[in-house]
């Protein structure tokens, strides 16, 4: 059941996405705003069912397996959307986009995270599938299973390797790099998951935990808005 919400999920965008090319290319803030929403929506709302799944046996198989699937099927769907704000910052520095549309983007993307997390309470709340008992009654279910400090640490250092892997592999092709950034994420998911998550994307955290930042806002601001943002920044410094 949870594979078919994902893939279900997957169609719709894909279909959202390719209306908005037909009819709205000559206004291109807003299909600019709504290209990168439903492309957002889509990574949060499908990892927010992925999260329900890590206890699934075999343990981490299922979920690693699961995680490295999808985001190559993110990847081969959602080509031209950053889907993650820290990923926005790159052309706002280098001028190859206005502080306007950069800004228009990452609005989009808290938007859909914001989106996201409605929908999936709502489908958690008709309890369809064995994962979705009792998901509602959690709370803020703590990805950060460390200190302040080193969690901060942990989503720096994971931002870092990935925006840095993500600049190294624009030369190669595209269909092999796909898997080469999947990869990627599933190693630092199996290295760093137990620790903060390993989510290194502001928008997809807060998703995935808005009601920790409703808790303990400065903490996980810093961990999960700072610390990759920050790890953005390095990489732009020194390239």
């Amino acid at each position: 059941s949870s594979l078919l919400l994902m893939s279900g999920v997957v169609v719709t965008v894909g279909l959202c996405r390719r209306l908005a090319r037909r009819r709205l290319r000559s206004r291109p803030h807003l299909f600019a705003f709504l290209v990168e929403m439903f492309s957002t929506f889509q990574i949060c709302a499908c990892t927010n069912e992925l999260s329900l799944l890590g206890n699934v046996e075999p343990k981490p198989h299922t979920a690693l397996t699961l995680t490295y699937g999808f985001t190559v099927l993110h990847g081969l769907t959602l080509a031209g959307s950053t889907c993650n704000p820290c990923g926005a910052l790159q052309p706002m520095w280098g001028g190859g986009t206005s502080l306007s549309m950069g800004g228009l983007k990452i609005a989009a993307q808290f938007v859909a995270a914001v989106l996201a997390r409605v929908f999936m309470h709502f489908i958690w709340s008709l309890e369809m599938a064995e994962p979705h008992f009792g998901a509602l009654s959690q709370g803020c279910s703590s990805p950060m299973q460390t200190t302040e400090v080193q969690a901060f640490c942990i989503e720096l250092l994971f931002s870092v390797v990935f925006q840095l892997a993500v600049l190294r592999a624009e030369s190669v092709n595209p269909k092999y790099r796909v898997h080469l950034i999947a990869l990627l994420i599933t190693m630092l998911v199996y290295a760093g998951g137990n620790l903060t998550g390993a989510i290194f994307n502001p928008a997809l955290a807060f998703s995935l935990h808005a009601d920790c930042f409703y808790d303990r806002f400065l903490s996980y601001s810093l961990v999960y808005w700072i610390a990759p943002s920050l790890g953005k920044f390095l990489i732009l410094y020194v390239f």
